[in-house]
């Protein structure tokens, strides 16, 4: 019982928003394993499983993210197997792929960022504002090429269509990683000079309040 009261603890502690995507893996997990749709009960609890790796993986470094990091996580994973997969949002809107791009090269903008910073200790004259966004920037794009990257090899080995129509998917999914680099990048640059950007900026400033005894070395 005790072990079952801290589940239910750690459930409600986590953001609104991921305990409804949590609900809703589990009810569409028992709806399509009752009607023996095995394909979306996989895809439910796979889904499922991979939105619990974050939590598992910043325990394993001892790192703690930001409620609404980790919500921002659980979303795009949600969004890019439940519904892209299971309810085919890709071929339903043409947008949801270049959304979903874009979102995750902000995410990695911000991450780039975040560990540029750490690898300084958060020592902000250790090198240029620029030069760390800049760094933070080409970690998100490397991220984006090396996805394009996967796409073509599944496509080419297994004959699946990833990249839909070739060149021109692939150079919009570039496009938009750039954009959202630029952004996430943006984000950390404006952190620096002690400006905000909406709650971009808050992001990293509550991942570091988090995570002090990696950033001895910043100073107000």
């Amino acid at each position: 019982m005790a072990e079952t009261g801290s589940w239910r603890a750690k459930f409600r502690r986590q953001p609104y928003v991921v305990q409804l995507i949590w609900a809703s893996l589990a009810l569409a997990f028992l709806v399509a394993a009752g009607t023996l749709n095995w394909s979306l009960a996989f895809i439910a609890a796979a889904t499922f499983l991979l939105s619990l790796a974050p939590i598992l993986f910043v325990r394993r470094i001892g790192v703690q993210l930001p409620m609404s990091f980790f919500a921002g996580i659980v979303i795009f994973i949600y969004a890019t197997i439940f519904l892209g997969e299971a309810f085919d949002f890709y071929e339903r809107y043409s947008w949801w792929d270049v959304v979903l791009h874009g979102g995750s090269a902000l995410g990695f903008g911000l991450i780039g960022f975040l560990f540029v910073f750490t690898m300084f200790e958060g020592d902000r004259y250790a090198a240029p504002a620029w030069a760390m966004a800049f760094i933070a920037f080409s970690f998100a794009v490397t991220m984006g090429a090396v996805w394009e990257i996967f796409e073509f090899f599944m496509d080419q080995t297994f004959g699946l269509n990833m990249q839909k129509s070739g060149l021109v998917d692939t150079m919009w999914d570039l496009i938009v990683d750039v954009i959202g680099g630029s952004f996430g990048a943006f984000s950390g640059f404006l952190f620096l000079k002690g400006r905000q950007l909406g709650g971009f900026t808050g992001v990293l400033q509550e991942f570091i309040q988090k995570n002090r005894q990696l950033f001895r070395r910043l100073r107000r």
